[in-house]
């Protein structure tokens, strides 16, 4: 295992002494959440920008990112302790990534207009149909939106193609539902639909 993983682990477990990163679940089976992050970035390949946000406690970005030395991530997180925790990871384990503590909507209005992503993940936020168009200016070509969720159902939205669905390895109820965006419709971050 990558050692700064276990650098990360052992930073989560410290601050979510003081503060409620993750819930009762994830602490039991960390070791699992941290597996299927790594996991994750083995199937997904991220390069390039990487967007994650209600990165929370830092499941699955942290271990993705720390796994994924072509990619630079972008984590947003709207709680304030949550942030500073992942600032600190960030520091201490010299990790390519930048922390929005803010909402997605603001965080994307703050973005200059030509970052654009190849990847986005987000767990369990939300409902997809209200937040993934809201990407679209942010989004490269041939990006992927990597849903990490409970089923393996995700309604149809404009612009974006229902590409892969993997299940994960914690559980029945995990899944990797991937969405495209089709290539040869953006042009300069705009879907032409």
């Amino acid at each position: 295992m990558n050692p700064l993983i276990n650098v990360y682990r052992q930073l989560l477990l410290a601050w979510n002494e003081k503060i409620n990163l993750i819930g009762p679940e994830a602490r039991e089976h960390l070791d699992e959440h941290i597996a299927e992050a790594v996991a994750a970035a083995g199937i997904l390949n991220p390069v390039g920008e990487v967007l994650d946000f209600g990165s929370g406690g830092g499941l699955p970005a942290i271990p993705m990112a720390l796994t994924s030395p072509q990619a630079r991530f972008h984590l947003v997180e709207a709680d304030q302790k949550k942030w500073a925790f992942l600032k600190h990871v960030v520091r201490e384990t010299g990790l390519n990534a930048r922390v929005y503590g803010d909402r997605l909507s603001r965080a994307l209005e703050r973005f200059p207009p030509d970052l654009k992503f190849s990847l986005v993940t987000s767990r369990a936020v939300g409902s997809p149909e209200e937040w993934v168009p809201s990407l679209e200016p942010h989004l490269a070509e041939g990006a992927r939106v990597a849903l990490f969720q409970g089923s393996s159902a995700v309604p149809e939205i404009r612009g974006f193609e229902r590409g892969e669905t993997f299940r994960l390895p914690r559980g029945d109820a995990n899944y990797l539902v991937i969405l495209n965006v089709p290539r040869g419709t953006r042009e300069c971050g705009k879907s032409s639909l």
